[in-house]
């Protein structure tokens, strides 16, 4: 790993240094995203980076997630995370992209794509996504994802719809 985006961002596997990183973008990106779906974001615990923390603390050292960050030259702007798929009975696809997420001002820079392409490449896996959210739906099928028909909902996402390849 190592590869370098159209932006120069540079593509790693995360370590647990980069847990309060991690948080604050994990964060950000849950603001500029998802906050429209709440009342107030400075109030709601599903936006509080200390929290996320701990979290991306005991995620790094446990290895829970195989998770790679980006780094440009203003400091890390995404992140993604692998993990083996839990579902039971039996899994819908091995492997599930549990986090993707670009802070908005690299939209658009090719990031995204990188970061997917390092943590999964080509391989089958499923996701979940906000129903909601027409911009990264449309980045998921460019890359072979599609709607098998089951819907969940996660925090203050009303409704995630799950994807697969």
């Amino acid at each position: 790993m190592g590869k370098r985006d159209s932006a120069a961002a540079v593509i790693r596997p995360a370590s647990t240094d980069d847990a309060a990183s991690i948080a604050r973008l994990h964060a950000t990106s849950w603001r500029e995203t998802y906050g429209r779906f709440v009342d107030d974001p400075d109030t709601n615990p599903w936006f509080e980076i200390d929290r996320r923390i701990g979290m991306w603390s005991s995620n790094l050292e446990d290895q829970t997630f195989t998770t790679v960050v980006a780094i440009a030259e203003v400091g890390m702007i995404g992140f993604a995370t692998v993990q083996t798929t839990a579902e039971e009975p039996a899994a819908v696809r091995p492997e599930e992209l549990s986090m993707l997420y670009v802070l908005e001002h690299a939209h658009g820079s090719g990031t995204g794509q990188a970061l997917l392409d390092v943590v999964l490449g080509q391989r089958p896996a499923s996701l979940w996504v906000a129903a909601d959210n027409p911009r990264a739906h449309s980045f998921y099928r460019r890359n072979g994802f599609m709607p098998d028909g089951a819907i969940s909902s996660f925090g203050p996402i009303g409704t995630t719809v799950r994807l697969v390849r």
